[in-house]
């Protein structure tokens, strides 16, 4: 394969020297800022009258029109919210020339740099100077970017659904498809997954005043990685070249919960300067502490009883009392050390702790119950066992995402070199956690009676009608068990390098360009997990009691939140420890995985004045190393035998995609090409369990990559100088989707032999195919003072079906069609803002319809999300110049988290959360 690699470098270096070029005499360079010479404006669309060729400015706002004969030209450039602006450049007979253009004059030129009209125009010329198909979010010239991070701001996006956790915006789903089919990265680099089980990652970690802008990449060009199938997320720092003025900027913020009832800091600051023409720093610091409460019912195991009677086996009321924290820091620096090069290097550094206590109450029925209807069970201990457990989890973990990246470009006349190499590498640790500590009582005969009410499907409420003096009584609930992690160590790192190189032929109908280049990933993950399970202590309920927070139910006698961890760790002697249950459970979690790629590609390019072509191929070679262990039990002792698997598959990826504006500001795109995302690490990984019953987990080292082709189209209409109509279609073939296998017969896998089992295999195609409609508007045609306002409308339709292998009631294997894990068929975003003079206001509301959230063994023991639909109001006031006040309101309407199986035609509850709303406020300056 090596010997292919370089032969297609080869035959690019080749034919970029062997192919006629036009007569070259110069080249037309500069720079395109606004009006005040404040700041860059990326994606200006520059056009050469005379000849239509045409150029897109950089992030730095440079451009270049290489190859151009001796003569008079006439440059026009075009910025989404301003007048196109026309310059004269003269090109000598030898040499270049340089032309440096402004958009607005130096007075009214602010409304394209400062604000929400800023932000607006920034995206649509961004995304209407692209490729293929993508969405995207830019900060103002003041450092203001529209949410507080990276997640939440995505959310007002087309096509794209963010995941919650405890009522954040925490992974990103677009179109429909599993955040595992997307790609984040920074600055260029690929983000690893901090959490031991996923690949995709938590992008509410990156605070939002330290990036400069968010693309949304839904189709890619040969010259992109390939490793996506729902989008490639693409987040971009600052850097001093993004402005042509220096910014320096101090945020300082409170954070208050209705729940909670405290407020909590957050203060940022940034800052960009050019030490000199050539040489410029940017950077910031972060940091958020926020304390929030969340209340909280699950159930589980939904059955009927002989009686017909529906009830849950398990039934739990969670009360949560959380601190998260916060910091971020990147520094940026950049450098022209010759007109032809610029060098720069990315620095990016987050930490996000994350402290929660969970206090649980917890119903196990084991028999069924004496008397119900559709809407209740009541349950008697005359007939049989009710368990009721409390417990207490105090857990803190540490995640962190660091990355590195130093490259630089290379011009010179129609040569272009694009080089970097990074350094990637996320963490998640927890040391010293208890989770959980329990207590338990089990009333057999003792007069306690509950009745439970399903009346209302989310919040099923329960009575002690006999007994409640014994079930309220602490000294009741004896010490059942302990779990400490000793340590929960994840970690994943990548390295990477890579090289392009491009060569431009100028005609007189367009350019043509060859370009090829090659990228190796080094990548490693693994997951060390230790834990103490200990199942003997004298510590009673009594000794550590605590007052409750919950608001859904009295489920005291609750533990203190802090009073059993330090009881524990005061005396961690009295406690018996199970070396065997550690020992398994510690050895069963541990893996080790690498994963090298290596890629190389070769493209070719046409831009004329109306049409831009880009196709080529692009080729993947990955190989993968993958550790785990067979753990076997008996339940005395346990047998630890180490896994070791090696694989390794190549990808030939084509792509094509076109672009064509046959008019001022419409603009036809269409792409088709072939992508493909490799499975889960901790899927691949070889973890064998089997215990002393036969009952054995798998882990798929066989498992093969998704494999996709995909089909993109839109249509735009940029209609006015800050507005845009689109219109998209999109349609995947998804090859080889990974599916969950529970077989209950015996049988075995690689060799070990199981009494059932659960697994992961390839499974059937999946087809994916949906409708994209945004319009953007400001409508400033209105009357004084309506002219302020402006509106941002999305709406997106997704139809995602895969068959799976389900079972009946007979445990009999059939197959059935569902929809994918986390695909909304509908999401919608309204947005309507109003901008004039001091004032800045904003309402936004966010819309999805309910999912799939995790597919079961049959239709009515799937988990689905209901639909969601949160509404934001934010407003900023300027009291002085550079000084602001601001205030946001989050979650207005208290939208609730609830998550059901449709049992014999019933909701059912699986979870329940409520959180309420957050009030944020604060001043910030810049100067």
């Amino acid at each position: 394969m090596n010997h292919r690699l370089r032969g297609v470098s080869r035959f690019a270096i080749m034919l970029a020297l062997a192919s006629p070029a036009a007569a070259i005499a110069g080249t037309i360079t500069g720079t395109v800022s606004d009006g005040t010479g404040t700041r860059a404006l990326q994606s200006t669309q520059l056009r050469i009258v005379e000849t239509g060729h045409i150029a897109e400015a950089g992030r730095d706002g440079s451009y270049r029109f290489p190859d151009m004969a001796p003569g008079t030209y006439t440059i026009e450039a075009r910025y989404t919210g301003a007048d196109p602006v026309r310059t004269t450049v003269v090109v000598p007979a030898s040499g270049d020339v340089d032309a440096d253009i402004r958009i607005g004059s130096d007075i009214d030129s602010s409304i394209i740099v400062v604000g929400q009209l800023a932000n607006q125009a920034s995206a649509l010329s961004r995304q209407r100077a692209a490729d293929g198909v993508e969405s995207v979010l830019t900060r103002d010239a003041i450092g203001q970017f529209p949410d507080q991070n990276v997640a939440e701001s995505l959310r007002r996006l087309p096509g794209v659904n963010i995941l919650n956790d405890q009522g954040e915006g925490r992974f990103v789903s677009v179109r429909g498809l599993d955040p595992e089919l997307n790609a984040a990265s920074v600055n260029g680099a690929r983000l690893p997954a901090p959490e031991s089980d996923v690949r995709s990652v938590a992008l509410d970690v990156v605070p939002s005043e330290l990036i400069e802008s968010i693309e949304v990449k839904k189709s890619l060009t040969p010259d992109m990685d390939a490793d996506t199938i729902g989008a490639s997320i693409e987040i971009n720092t600052t850097s001093a070249f993004d402005r042509k003025k220096d910014l320096y900027s101090a945020k300082v913020e409170g954070s208050y919960n209705d729940y909670a009832n405290t407020v909590t800091p957050k203060g940022s600051v940034d800052f960009s300067t050019r030490l000199t023409d050539r040489f410029g720093i940017s950077g910031g610091l972060s940091y958020y502490k926020r304390r929030f409460e969340t209340d909280n019912i699950e159930a589980s195991d939904w059955t009927s009883s002989d009686d017909g009677i529906d009830y849950a086996e398990t039934l739990e009321y969670r009360d949560y009392d959380v601190a998260r924290k916060r910091i971020g820091a990147t520094l940026n620096m950049d450098w022209m050390p010759s007109d032809t090069t610029k060098l720069y290097a990315r620095g990016i550094y987050n930490q996000f702790d994350d402290h929660e206590y969970r206090r649980r109450l917890t119903f196990v029925l084991d028999e069924q119950p004496a008397s119900g209807d559709a809407d209740s069970a009541n349950f008697t201990d005359e007939d049989g066992r009710i368990e009721v457990r409390r417990d207490l989890k105090d857990r803190f973990e540490r995640q962190r995402i660091k990355s590195l990246v130093l490259g630089g470009t290379t011009e010179t006349g129609p040569w272009k070199l694009i080089y970097s190499g990074s350094w990637s590498e996320s963490s998640e640790k927890e040391a010293g956690s208890i989770d959980p500590i329990r207590w338990r009582a089990r009333f057999d005969g003792d007069g306690v009676d509950v009745n439970f009410n399903y009346a209302d499907p989310r919040i099923p409420t329960f009575d002690v009608t006999s007994g409640a003096d014994l079930f309220n009584d602490p000294s009741e609930y004896a010490f059942n068990r302990v779990e400490q992690t000793i340590l929960s160590d994840s970690r994943d790192r990548e390295y990477a390098i890579k090289g392009d190189i491009a060569r431009a032929f100028a005609t007189d109908s367009g350019t043509f360009t060859v370009q090829a280049g090659m990228k190796a990933r080094w990548r490693k993950k693994s997951y060390d997990f230790n834990m103490n399970y200990y199942d003997k202590s004298n510590l009673d309920l009594a000794d550590v009691l605590g007052d409750q927070t919950y608001r859904l139910a009295n489920i005291g006698p609750v533990p203190a939140k802090g009073a059993a961890s330090d009881y524990f760790y005061a005396n961690q002697s009295a406690f018996r420890l199970d070396p065997v249950a550690s020992e398994y459970e510690s050895a069963a979690a541990d893996y080790d995985a690498k994963e090298d790629v290596l890629a190389t590609y070769l493209m070719g390019r046409w831009d004329s004045e109306t049409l831009r072509l880009i196709g080529g191929i692009r080729m993947e070679q990955t190989r993968n190393v993958l550790r785990g262990n067979l753990v076997d039990t008996d339940g005395d002792e346990n047998s630890i035998t180490p896994n070791i698997f090696t694989k390794h598959y190549t990808d030939w990826l084509p792509s094509l995609t076109a672009r064509l504006e046959p008019s001022q500001g419409l603009v036809f795109r269409a792409a088709g090409y072939k992508s493909l995302v490799r499975p889960k690490l901790s899927q691949l990984a070889p973890r064998f369990l089997r215990d002393e019953d036969g009952a054995a987990e798998f882990g798929n080292p066989d498992l093969k990559p998704f494999r996709a082709w995909n089909l993109d189209a839109s249509a735009e209409w940029y209609f006015s100088r800050n507005g845009a109509l689109t219109a998209g279609l999109f349609w995947k073939s998804i090859k080889n989707y990974t599916a969950q296998i529970r077989d209950f017969d015996n049988g075995s896998y690689n060799g070990v032999a199981y009494s059932e089992a659960s697994y992961f295999v390839n499974g059937d195609t999946a087809k994916v195919k949906g409708v994209e409609l945004s319009f953007s508007q400001v409508l400033n045609f209105l009357p004084s003072p309506l002219d302020g306002l402006l509106v941002n409308l999305n709406y997106s339709y997704t139809d995602a079906k895969a068959k799976i292998t389900s079972y009946d009631g007979d445990d009999n294997a059939y197959l059935r069609t569902i929809g994918l894990p986390n695909a909304s068929k509908h999401t919608a975003n309204a947005v309507l803002g109003y901008e004039k003079g001091p004032l800045s206001l904003r309402a936004a509301g966010t819309y999805r319809s309910k999912y799939l959230d995790e597919v079961g063994d049959a239709p009515d023991t799937d988990r689905i999300v209901d639909n969601h639909f949160q509404l934001d109001l934010s407003a900023k006031y300027k009291v002085l110049p550079g000084v602001r006040l601001f205030a946001d309101w989050v979650n207005v309407n208290n939208a609730k988290y609830f998550a059901y199986q449709n049992f014999n035609g019933n909701k059912r509850l699986l979870q329940f959360e409520e959180y309420n709303w957050t009030v944020k406020f604060g001043m910030a300056v810049n100067f």
